[in-house]
């Protein structure tokens, strides 16, 4: 069963999270749902909010995190999911008093078999942060649940004293996460392959995506986005467990994602498995023999794609493992958790 990835987009109210959505849906051949709180308050784009295939759909009655047991929320990730649909993502708009912790457990622990957990990306607004947010001693408890921050809004910042502010509000994140990816940018322009992966194929006749919907021809953005790094190889044989939950547990440095298909094993515990690390956040899951080659992606900001090409390429390639047993056992471990 093919899970989607739901990622859960956060930020307090003018932050720019809308901004950074907007930007998103922009994506060219993403076919992407959405869930949104009040098509009253949200103010997505007209011409990204229909579609045939990208689907949205709203809840109303507050924010997503405060449902009564989540029902609302699992009732629009089960209708986006369904296989007909064939998306290849579904964010969550939350509203701006959202909490990013309860949200990103209801995500986690939702009851959708589609779904499966597609990082949570907090909007920090780089002017306004420290007078309207973080005005306490300690570190706000938001950042720890968040696997990507971005601070937005940094064009806003006189020249001299943009630096000095970043760094400010990236010592205060570190407090509270110091895994989390941060990055920094202007109005709202987010690589999306740092999020989600664009559709392989194109939409069936008769079928449009929000790009499409924006007019014939190339999608163009008014705001282009500094471009994230993919460093990608390929596997020629089945790879050691041991060696390859070494790196997804530890990924290399500025590694946001990794994601692919690989085999492990030999003999009849042989197995083909799909895995996914957003952030800290590690999903294994069965994958089809014969469904395409094998090999992983690493995708990130400023990578040192070497180094990162180095690393992936010991995965994939191991010498064999003194105790592939181990491996295994580890790798069965986290396949366990991703369930």
């Amino acid at each position: 069963m093919r899970q989607v990835p739901v990622i859960a987009l956060t930020g307090h109210l003018g932050a720019g999270k809308t901004t950074v959505l907007n930007h998103l849906l922009r994506a060219p051949d993403a076919r992407l749902g959405v869930v949104i709180n009040d098509f009253g308050v949200l103010n997505v784009d007209a011409g990204l909010a229909i579609g045939q295939i990208d689907e949205v759909a709203g809840i109303c009655g507050g924010c997503v995190c405060c449902l009564p047991d989540a029902g609302g929320l699992d009732a629009a990730l089960d209708a986006l999911t369904q296989p007909r649909l064939r998306l290849d993502a579904v964010i969550v708009e939350a509203s701006g008093v959202a909490e990013p912790s309860a949200l990103a457990r209801l995500i986690r622990y939702s009851g959708v078999a589609n779904v499966r957990p597609g990082g949570l990306v907090d909007i920090v607004d780089a002017v306004e942060h420290f007078k309207t947010i973080d005005t306490g001693v300690l570190a706000l408890a938001r950042y720890s649940a968040a696997s990507l921050i971005v601070i937005n809004k940094t064009d806003r910042i006189p020249p001299p004293e943009r630096e000095a502010a970043v760094a400010r509000i990236v010592n205060r994140i570190r407090q509270r996460n110091p895994w989390a990816r941060i990055i920094s940018t202007a109005q709202g322009r987010l690589d999306p392959a740092l999020v989600f992966d664009a559709a392989l194929e194109p939409a069936p006749d008769g079928e449009l995506s929000f790009a499409a919907l924006l007019g014939s021809g190339p999608v163009r953005d008014l705001h282009p986005h500094p471009h994230a790094d993919a460093v990608t190889v390929t596997a020629l044989a089945p790879v050691d467990a041991g060696r390859l939950v070494d790196l997804l547990e530890h990924p290399p440095d500025g590694v946001y994602r990794l994601k692919g298909a690989v085999t492990v094993g030999a003999g009849s515990r042989r197995r083909r498995i799909s895995v996914n690390v957003v952030g800290r956040h590690i999903h294994i899951a069965p994958h089809p023999v014969g469904s395409g080659e094998d090999g992983l992606v690493a995708i990130g900001m400023h990578l040192i794609v070497a180094s990162v090409h180095n690393r992936l390429e010991s995965a994939v390639n191991p010498a064999r493992s003194l105790s592939p047993n181990d491996g295994l056992r580890r790798l069965t471990r986290l396949r366990r958790l991703s369930i």
